[in-house]
């Protein structure tokens, strides 16, 4: 079996400058009880929407109010995985993304995301409900979030480029 990935931080420094480290923090879940718990502490607004998660190097699922950066539930960290989560209202997740451009975890994430998910005995689906690719622009260096296989960037028209080989293979992250 692979070792999981990490990923780094790779947004706006500017973003990652505000986050103070041991005290900017997604809430950990260890449990159906804690994620009750947690959701149960917001308004009725705010869980009908996704919320902001991570996937920490111990494999601890964080969570964070949707409109929190990736980067500051992480408390600045590198993360497994990355995006947003919906519940039903209770302890069932009905929808998960890798969507975080601040990260951009490639969607062979989703093991990390269900690992933690299943640690804290939470219900979840089968894989990502939508899962997303990024690719940074090498041309303009624009961030580019990959839509229908369209492989030009959306700022100067540039091919994008292919993506890394996973961890562990021959490519550059090997």
């Amino acid at each position: 079996m692979r070792e999981a990935r990490s990923y780094t931080y790779d947004g706006p420094p500017e973003i990652r400058a505000r986050v103070r480290p041991g005290r900017d923090g997604g809430v950990p879940i260890g449990s159906a009880a804690d994620a009750r718990r947690w959701l149960e502490g917001r308004d009725r607004e705010e869980r009908d929407e996704p919320f902001t998660y991570v996937v920490d190097l111990g494999g601890t699922l964080l969570l964070a109010p949707r409109r929190s950066e990736h980067v500051a539930c992480a408390g600045g960290a590198p993360v497994l995985a990355a995006g947003e989560i919906t519940f039903d209202g209770g302890a069932a997740v009905v929808a998960v993304t890798n969507q975080s451009t601040g990260y951009r975890p490639d969607p062979s994430c989703w093991p990390a995301v269900a690992a933690a998910l299943d640690r804290a005995g939470l219900r979840r689906p089968g894989g990502f409900t939508d899962a997303f690719t990024f690719r940074r622009c090498a041309g303009c260096g624009q961030l580019n979030l990959v839509k229908d296989a369209f492989p030009g960037c959306a700022v100067c028209d540039a091919d994008l480029p292919e993506p890394p080989d996973p961890p562990g293979g021959d490519g550059p992250d090997a």
